[in-house]
C-alpha cells in the first residue's frame, strides 16, 4: 500500500495559466461569501428597525365591586310617656268648707261622736239636724248640677272620646268605645262657687275655734 505524504510547507515554485484560474476562482469565491454576508446583516438591521416594538404588558388585575348588603337592626325605641303634672292646690278652700259645715250643721261633731251608746230614733234626730245644717251650708255657697241629664235606670250610649272623669264605667268592660249601659247614678258637678274671702293672716286650719262661755 503506497502512502503519500504532503508538505504543507511547500511552496509552488511555477505559476501556470491553470494555478491562475484556481486562484482567481478562489478569490471570486470569497467576494461573493463576504457579499452575501454583508448582504444579510444589512437585511437583519433593516428588519429590526422596521419591525414595530412590542412591549410585554403585565396583564391588569381585574376589578370586580362586590356590594355588600348590610341589613341593620334599627330599634325604634318607644315615646317617652309625657310625665303627668300634678296641679298643686291649697288646702284653705278645704279647711273653709269643713269651717262652714261645722258651722251650719255640727259635721263635726256629729262623725267623731260614739253613737254607739244612742237609739236609732236618738242617731236619726241628730242626722236630721245635721242634714239639715249641711244642706243650707252647700246650697249658700255651691251651685250643683247632674252630670247626665238622664233619668237614672235608662239605658245610655258614650260614645268614642268620652270624659272619663264625668263617666265612670262600671262592671264588664270589654272592648272599646262605644258602650251602652244603665245609668245608676246621674253625678253631680259645681256650676257655680260661692266660697267667703279669708282675711290676711287667717288659720284656715281651724275649722272650729274652742268656745268659752263667760
Amino acid at each position: 500500500m503506497n502512502t503519500y505524504t504532503i508538505d504543507l510547507s511547500l511552496r509552488p515554485t511555477t505559476f501556470d495559466l491553470w494555478h491562475v484560474c484556481l486562484a482567481g476562482t478562489a478569490a471570486l469565491l470569497a467576494l461573493i461569501l463576504i457579499v452575501v454576508l454583508v448582504s444579510v446583516l444589512l437585511g437583519m438591521r433593516r428588519c429590526k428597525s422596521a419591525a414595530p416594538a412590542v412591549v410585554a404588558v403585565a396583564p391588569q388585575p381585574e376589578i370586580k365591586i362586590v356590594e355588600k348588603i348590610v341589613e341593620v337592626e334599627k330599634i325604634v325605641q318607644a315615646p317617652t310617656p309625657e310625665p303627668v303634672v300634678l296641679k298643686e292646690t291649697t288646702p284653705d278652700a278645704a279647711l273653709q268648707l269643713l269651717s262652714l259645715l261645722q258651722k251650719e250643721a255640727r259635721f263635726i261633731d256629729f262623725i267623731k261622736e260614739d253613737v254607739s251608746a244612742f237609739s236609732d230614733a236618738e242617731i236619726g234626730a241628730a242626722a236630721r239636724v245635721v242634714h239639715q245644717g249641711c244642706s243650707k251650708a252647700v246650697s249658700e255657697h255651691f251651685t250643683l248640677a247632674p252630670v247626665s241629664n238622664d233619668p237614672e235606670g235608662n239605658r245610655v250610649t258614650l260614645n268614642k272620646g268620652f270624659d272619663a272623669a264625668s263617666f265612670r264605667l262600671t262592671g264588664n268592660i270589654v272592648g272599646e268605645a262605644p258602650f251602652t249601659g244603665t245609668l245608676v247614678h246621674k253625678g253631680w258637678q259645681v256650676t257655680e262657687l260661692r266660697l267667703p274671702k279669708l282675711t290676711e293672716g287667717h288659720n284656715a286650719k281651724i275649722v272650729a275655734p274652742a268656745e268659752v262661755e263667760l
